[in-house]
Formats: C-alpha cells, sequence, structure tokens
C-alpha cells in the first residue's frame, strides 16, 4: 500500500475489506507491521477498513518536534481527503480513541458515526495513564508495567497463576524488532525533541 504526503509528513496506510467506510485509528505503539492489527480485526468482514501509521509511528514520517492533539486529527482528516471519503464511521483505541474524539471536535461533519475503546478524553480529570513516565525505565521494567496498563486483568494474581503466558507477554512487549529506528522509543539516542513516543504521548495530555 502507498505512502501520502500530508502536511508536514509522508504518512503510511493501508486498506482492506469491504462494507461502508470505516477509518481505524490506532493507539500507542501502533505500527502496522507489529501483528496482530486493526487490519486484522473482524472489523475487515464488514467494513471498508483504513487503517494507517500515525505521525511518529510505524513507517510514517517522525518530525523532530511537538506534537498537537490537533496534528493527529488534520493528519487523520487529510487522510480522509487523499482516499476520497467525506464522511466515514470512525473507531479509536487508547490513545487512537484520543484523537477520535479530537478529529470529531474538529471535523464533526466528516464523522458519521464513533467508537471509542479503552480511551480517555484526558484533560484534567480524565487524562490517561501518564505512559510518557515509561520512558525512564528499563525496557523489561517498561514492559511489564504496559501488560499491566493494556489489560487491567493482567494484575499480580493473575500473573502468579498464568505464569507462562504472563511470560509470553512480557516477551512480546519486550521484543521489539523496529526499536532501532530513528525516533523510536527504543533508541538512547533520541533526537533534541524526545522520541516520538514522548513527543505523541505528551500531546495526549491536552495540556
Amino acid at each position: 500500500m502507498p505512502y501520502c504526503h500530508i502536511r508536514d509528513i509522508d504518512l503510511w496506510f493501508e486498506r482492506t475489506g469491504n462494507g461502508a467506510p470505516l477509518l481505524a485509528i490506532s493507539g500507542s505503539r501502533g505500527d502496522l507491521r507489529r501483528s496482530p492489527n486493526l487490519l486484522e480485526s473482524p472489523l475487515a468482514n464488514s467494513f471498508d477498513l483504513l487503517a494507517y501509521d500515525q505521525r511518529g509511528l510505524g513507517r510514517t514520517s517522525k518530525p523532530d518536534k511537538p506534537y498537537l492533539m490537533a496534528d493527529f486529527a488534520d493528519d487523520a482528516a487529510g487522510l480522509l481527503d487523499i482516499v476520497g471519503w467525506e464522511r466515514v464511521r470512525v473507531v479509536g483505541v487508547s490513545f487512537g480513541g484520543m484523537v477520535a474524539l479530537e478529529l470529531a471536535l474538529r471535523y464533526p461533519d466528516r464523522v458519521v458515526r464513533l467508537a471509542l475503546c479503552c480511551t480517555s478524553p484526558g484533560g484534567e480529570g480524565g487524562a490517561s495513564y501518564p505512559v510518557h513516565l515509561l520512558q525512564r525505565l528499563r525496557p523489561d521494567e517498561r514492559a511489564r508495567v504496559m501488560v499491566s496498563i493494556t489489560d487491567t486483568r493482567c494484575d499480580a494474581g493473575w500473573a502468579e497463576a498464568n505464569h507462562e503466558t504472563y511470560e509470553e507477554l512480557i516477551r512480546r512487549f519486550d521484543d521489539d524488532r523496529f526499536k532501532q529506528e530513528p525516533g523510536s522509543q527504543g533508541r538512547n539516542d533520541a533526537p533534541a525533541g524526545g522520541t516520538s513516543s514522548t513527543r505523541y504521548l505528551g500531546a495526549s495530555r491536552w495540556d
């Protein structure tokens, strides 16, 4: 599938399935090279499903500057222009849900339906977990925290009762084959603006 140029980035997107148009916006660590992803979900059985790597993630550009929620929403709207979708259903997961909300606020006439999954509105009293703090942790520690906040059922009791499954989840989070790419959260030589993950996670606080 192609890249498209939107504003200040080259954005990677993919499309699959048949049916009504549906824009799928992924969360933190969202990278269409990772499996499973939204394109592999049952949504493709019922919708013309459009997914993409957000700025700072995957194969999309990683500008070395702070990201705003407006940037993410404008990127999504720009992608809709590229594929020729005037109005669309939108599903947002985690951080992608925050982007979906911003898209609906900035472009209300373009969002037909909105589905928000494991997300928050941001701002005072509604901010999500401060994921930017995870950058200070060792990769193995970060992986364990990510497992616990990604699915709150994976508490200490569950981990003890399902040791092998728990360790496999840790391995998946810790084994990032793309972490040495420029700007990725796994690199130690981050640019002045921080890794791409800290830049977009900073935007998620909606200050």
